[in-house]
């Protein structure tokens, strides 16, 4: 597979649409994605810490990177490679992803966790794509 070929026919570009906690007390993110079709994806399971750099990374703050993203921007740095895009997908009852790199040679680092490639993405400003079976069709809130 190569990283400059036509979109994968499987999966979708998302943007975030919402982020923040499943629990009162931060332990547990949560990202609503949401596709040009107005598709919507719900992720969660992920530490509260993860969901919280997604937030300062999509408010431009680019000082405060966390150690392991920084180590794999230092790697990258050293081996001429940029990551240009993050695939999320199912795997059992984990959502994990792959992480695309070009330069030199294009990489695909697989199985990923799908939080981690999602912070990466927003700090990079590069696609998410989610695969198409995950998305749905947005849940109506209704009030009495």
């Amino acid at each position: 597979m190569k990283i400059n070929q036509d979109q994968d026919l499987d999966y979708e570009v998302v943007k975030i649409a919402n982020l923040g906690f499943v629990d009162p007390y931060g332990n547990e993110g949560l990202i609503v994605f949401k596709s040009d079709e107005n598709k919507e994806f719900h992720m969660r399971a992920f530490s509260g810490e993860v969901s919280r750099h997604i937030a300062s990374f999509m408010d431009g703050d680019h000082d405060t990177v966390p150690t392991i993203y920084k180590m794999l921007e230092d790697i990258c740095e050293q081996n001429e490679r940029v990551l240009v895009k993050v695939k999320i997908y199912d795997s059992g009852d984990a959502l994990r992803a792959n992480l695309y790199l070009t330069g030199k040679k294009d990489m695909v680092l697989r199985n990923y966790r799908a939080s981690d490639a999602v912070a990466l993405s927003v700090y990079y400003n590069i696609p998410i794509l989610v695969r198409k079976t995950l998305l749905q069709d947005p849940i109506e809130s209704f009030s009495k």
